[in-house]
C-alpha cells in the first residue's frame, strides 16, 4: 500500500476513539484521509457495528467506496459498499457505507437508536452543508442521550478545528504535510473589469498548458461557464472534460478516467471534495463559487456567484499535490488575496430552511446542538410554510407532516406529490432538477411535454431539451412514483399546491408583471407567450430582491384556483390611507393572500375611517396653521418653564397622535381635508380647564392694547413677539412683558409698514421717536404725530379731511 501523508496521524485517531469516542482530524488536501481513515479503524478492531462515512456529493460518495473496494482487491457492496439517492450497493457483509447527508438522517430519524452502526464518520465537514451541520447535531445529541458508545469523527481539511472541536468536546488530531509541493502563481495585475470571466479563465488556461506538463484541473463557478469555456479551448490538442453535479453519472466517471491526450477538466466545486483524478498536475483556479442564498421575506433563493474564500482557494490548490509536485495558476493578483474571506459561509445561515425545520419538528426539538445556530427569521418563514402545507399545526408536526418529512423531496414537492399522487411526480422531479429547457418560454407544461416523448417535442418545437436532464428527470419521476393514488389535477393546480405563496395575479397595465400572494412581485419577458396571463404559479425566478423575473410558470384558472386552495379566500373589509390615491379608501375584497380577486366600495364605520385618516395624517405630517402654531409655541414656552404640560414636540405629538386627534378626524377623508384641518381646538383639548387659565396667565395668546383691541402674539422667535399700528401705543409709558420676558414690538405705519423693531418703548419715544415722526409727518399728515407720544391719547383713525 502506498504511504500517505495521513498514516502518521492514524495512531492518534485511534487513540482518540479508545479514549473519548471522539475526534476532530484536520489534514490538509490529498493526505488521504477519505480513503485511509475507514479502512484503519475497520482493521483495527476499535469499531463495533459498520463505520457509516457521510460525504456531501454523490460522485464523492461512490468514488470514496469504489476506491476503498479496490484498496481491499473486492468488488463494492462487499466490504465497502454505498447508498446514495436512488442508488445502493451495499449487503449483509458491509462494514463500510459511505453515504451521502441526507441519508443520515433519515436513518436517524427511522431509528435514533442506529443499530448495528458504531461509527459515524463526517468527511469534508468544512463544506458546512446544511445537512452535515444536522446529522452531527442529531449524533451528538444520540450520543449524550442514547449511545453513549457511538464514536464520532469529523475530518476536515480547511475548517477551523477550535469550535467543532469545543462543541463535541474532542481532541483535535493533526496531520501535517502534503504527499507533493505546490507552485502558486498569482496574476501580475488584476483582471480587467470590461473581460467576460470565461475569456481570463481561457487565456490562463492557454499559460498553463504551455508552461506545465500533465493534466489540468480548472475550477468554475457553474456549467455555463464549464461550456463557454470548453468552446474557447476546442482547438487545444487536449482532452477537455467537463464535469459538474447535473452530469449523469458515466460522463462523470469519464471526466475521472485516463485520457489519450493532455486532459483539461473543467469542473465546478464537485472536484474541491474527495477525488483523486488521475494525471492532475495543475490546477487554474478562476477564484468563483456558486452559493445558494435564500431571502426569507419573499420565500425565494437564488444562486449568487462570488469570489472564492481562502480556505476554498487552499482546498481547490491541494489538488496539484495529489499525485505529484505541481502548479496551482489563480486568477487574482497576490494583493487581492489579501481581501479574501477566510471561511464560506455555512449552508445554513443562507438556505431555505423548510427541510431543516420539518426534520427538526419530526425530531420533536429545536434545541440541537448545532454549530452554527440557524437564522431566527428563516427559521420562522420556513415554520410557517409548513402549517401552510399542513406539515405543522401549534408547532407541531402533524401525520401529514410526518409523510412529507419520510420523502425524498423539499416540503413543497413532498406536499404536492402527497396530495395528487403519482401524477404529480413528473413535476416533481422536474421542479427538483435544473431546467431541460433554457431559453424557452417560461410555460411549465413546455416541459413537461419534453419529459413525456422528447421527439415528438422537438418536432413540434425550435427549443432543444437538455438530454442528460431530461433523462434524469424520467428516473426521478420512476422512483418517486409509488402507486400513490390522488385528485385529478391540473399541472397549474398541482404547482399551486406546491407553491401555495407564488400565485400570481397581474397588475393593471400593459407590462407583464404580477403581484404574488406572498406579497411580492414578478415580472416576466413582454415576448413570453404567457405575458397576458391572468393568473399563473410562479416556480422559478432570478431571485432578483426587487421584482424577480418569471423563469418558470404555468396558467392556473380562478376555479381551478378555489378547487385547491378554497379555504385561502377570504373576504375582508378594509378601510385604509391610500397613499396613491391621497384619500381614505373603504373596500370590501375577496382576498387570497395578498391578491385581490373581487373588490367592491364599502360604507366603513366612522371609527375606522377615522383610523384610517389618521395614518394619513403620520403619511402627509401636521398641518399647521398659525394660531395652531402659536399655541403649539406657548405650550412649549410653559412646558420649558416646569410644571405638568403636554409634550408639544414633533415627536411627542406624532407619538401621542390617537390620543388627541383621533376625535377630530370623523370628518377627513382626503388630502385636502388633512391640509384644511385648524389643529388649534385639538391642541387645546389636551389641556384642563386649570392648565387652560394657568397657559393664559403665563404665556398669553394676545396683547390687549390701549384700545382693546387684542393682537395675537407670536412665540416663534427668541422672544414674543406682536405687531401693532404706532399711533396704537401712544401714552404707553411702560413697555409690555409675557412673564419676565419684555414683548419684541414691531411698530407698524399706517400702511401697516415696519418703522420699528423695540423691546423698549419708553426708550423708543425718548430717542429715535423724533425721527419716525419728523419722516412719516410728510407722508400721513392726516394721522397724528404728536411732539409728546406719551401723553397723546391711542388711534387707528387718521384726521377727516379738511381739517
Amino acid at each position: 500500500m502506498i504511504a500517505l501523508p495521513i498514516d502518521d496521524a492514524l495512531p492518534d485517531v485511534r487513540a482518540a476513539l479508545g479514549q473519548q469516542g471522539l475526534c476532530v482530524l484536520q489534514a490538509p488536501p490529498g493526505a488521504g484521509k477519505t480513503t485511509r481513515v475507514p479502512l484503519d479503524l475497520l482493521a483495527s478492531g476499535l469499531i463495533t457495528g459498520r463505520i457509516v462515512m457521510l460525504e456531501p456529493r454523490r460522485l464523492a460518495a461512490r468514488a470514496a467506496a469504489e476506491r476503498m473496494a479496490e484498496t481491499l482487491g473486492e468488488a463494492v457492496g462487499v466490504t465497502v459498499g454505498y447508498r446514495i439517492r436512488g442508488e445502493a450497493k451495499v449487503s449483509a457483509a458491509t462494514r463500510i457505507e459511505v453515504v451521502t447527508e441526507g441519508i443520515l438522517t433519515r436513518m436517524i430519524q427511522g431509528d435514533a437508536e442506529l443499530p448495528g452502526i458504531g461509527c459515524l464518520i463526517f468527511d469534508e465537514f468544512h463544506e458546512r452543508s446544511l445537512n452535515a451541520d444536522l446529522g452531527l447535531a442529531l449524533a451528538l445529541e444520540i450520543r449524550g442521550a442514547l449511545r453513549p458508545d457511538l464514536a464520532l469523527v469529523v475530518m476536515s481539511a480547511t475548517l477551523d478545528a477550535g469550535p467543532v472541536a469545543e462543541l463535541m468536546g474532542a481532541p483535535v488530531v493533526t496531520s501535517e504535510g502534503r504527499a507533493f509541493p505546490v507552485d502558486t502563481r498569482w496574476l501580475g495585475r488584476a483582471v480587467d473589469a470590461t473581460m467576460r470571466l470565461e475569456g481570463a479563465v481561457a487565456g490562463l488556461v492557454r499559460q498553463a498548458v504551455a508552461e506545465t506538463a500533465g493534466g489540468v484541473l480548472v475550477f468554475l463557478p457553474g456549467e455555463g461557464e464549464i461550456r463557454r469555456v470548453a468552446a474557447l479551448l476546442g482547438d487545444l490538442d487536449c482532452d477537455i472534460r467537463p464535469l459538474f453535479g447535473a452530469m449523469d453519472f458515466a460522463a462523470q466517471r469519464a471526466a475521472l478516467g485516463p485520457a489519450l491526450r493532455r486532459k483539461i477538466v473543467l469542473a465546478t466545486a464537485i472536484a474541491e471534495t474527495s477525488l483523486t483524478i488521475p494525471d492532475i498536475r495543475v490546477v487554474v483556479d478562476a477564484g468563483r463559487a456558486r452559493r445558494a442564498r435564500f431571502d426569507p421575506s419573499s420565500g425565494m433563493s437564488r444562486l449568487v456567484t462570488e469570489r472564492v474564500t481562502k480556505a476554498e482557494a487552499e482546498q481547490r490548490r491541494g489538488r496539484a499535490g495529489r499525485v505529484a509536485p505541481g502548479v496551482c495558476y489563480r486568477l487574482w493578483t497576490k494583493g487581492e488575496e489579501g481581501a479574501l474571506a477566510a471561511y464560506p459561509p455555512p449552508e445554513i445561515q443562507a438556505a431555505d430552511l423548510a427541510g431543516l425545520a420539518l426534520e427538526l419538528a419530526a425530531w420533536g426539538s429545536d434545541t440541537l446542538p448545532f454549530l452554527t445556530a440557524p437564522p431566527a427569521p428563516a427559521l420562522a418563514e420556513a415554520r410557517a410554510l409548513l402549517a401552510g402545507l399542513g406539515a405543522l399545526e401549534g408547532g407541531r408536526i402533524t401525520a401529514h407532516g410526518r409523510v412529507l418529512a419520510g420523502l425524498p423531496l423539499h416540503p413543497r414537492l413532498a406536499h404536492m406529490l402527497t396530495v395528487a399522487g403519482d401524477a404529480a411526480a413528473p413535476l416533481a422531479a422536474l421542479l427538483a432538477e435544473r431546467d431541460p429547457l433554457r431559453g424557452a418560454p417560461v410555460d411549465l407544461t413546455l416541459r413537461l411535454a419534453a419529459i413525456r416523448d422528447g421527439r415528438r417535442f422537438a418536432a413540434d418545437h425550435p427549443f432543444v431539451p437538455h438530454a442528460g436532464t431530461v433523462e434524469r428527470i424520467r428516473m426521478e419521476a420512476k422512483r418517486l412514483a409509488r402507486g400513490r393514488m390522488g385528485a385529478a389535477l391540473s399541472v397549474g393546480q398541482m404547482a399551486a399546491l406546491a407553491y401555495p405563496d407564488r400565485v400570481g395575479l397581474r397588475r393593471k397595465g400593459d407590462a407583464p408583471r404580477w403581484v404574488l400572494s406572498g406579497g411580492k412581485g414578478v415580472a416576466m419577458a413582454p415576448g413570453d407567450p404567457m405575458a397576458g396571463a391572468r393568473l399563473i404559479v410562479v416556480t422559478d425566478t432570478d431571485g432578483d430582491a426587487r421584482e424577480a423575473m418569471v423563469r418558470q410558470a404555468v396558467m392556473i384558472t380562478e376555479a381551478e384556483l378555489r378547487a385547491v386552495h378554497g379555504a385561502g379566500f377570504q373576504w375582508q373589509d378594509v378601510c385604509a390611507w391610500s397613499r396613491r390615491e391621497g384619500r381614505v379608501t373603504q373596500r370590501r375584497q375577496e382576498c387570497y393572500g395578498a391578491l385581490v380577486l373581487s373588490d367592491q366600495h364599502w360604507e366603513a364605520p366612522g371609527d375606522a375611517v377615522a383610523r384610517a385618516a389618521l395614518d394619513g395624517v403620520r403619511d402627509l405630517g401636521l398641518p399647521w396653521t398659525p394660531a395652531a402654531r402659536r399655541l403649539r409655541a406657548r405650550l412649549e414656552l410653559a412646558r420649558g418653564g416646569g410644571g405638568e404640560w403636554p409634550d408639544c414636540s414633533d415627536a411627542g405629538l406624532m407619538a401621542a397622535l390617537e390620543d388627541w386627534l383621533l376625535p377630530h378626524l370623523a370628518r377627513v377623508r382626503t388630502t385636502a381635508d388633512i391640509r384644511a384641518l385648524d389643529l388649534t381646538a385639538a391642541l387645546q383639548g389636551r389641556l384642563t380647564w386649570d392648565q387652560s387659565r394657568l397657559l393664559d396667565a403665563l404665556v398669553p395668546a394676545h396683547f390687549e392694547t390701549p384700545l382693546g383691541r387684542r393682537v395675537p402674539i407670536d412665540y416663534d422667535g427668541a422672544h414674543p413677539a406682536i405687531e401693532v399700528r404706532l399711533q396704537e401705543m401712544f401714552g404707553v409709558t411702560r413697555h409690555p412683558v409675557v412673564g419676565v420676558q419684555p414683548l419684541r414690538i414691531t411698530l407698524l405705519s399706517p400702511a401697516r409698514a415696519p418703522l420699528q423693531v423695540t423691546q423698549d418703548l419708553p426708550g423708543f419715544w425718548a430717542a429715535s421717536y423724533a425721527d419716525v415722526r419728523k419722516d412719516m409727518r410728510g407722508q400721513y399728515p392726516r394721522h397724528p404725530w404728536p411732539e409728546d407720544p406719551t401723553v397723546a391719547e391711542p388711534t387707528v383713525r387718521a384726521k377727516p379731511r379738511g381739517t
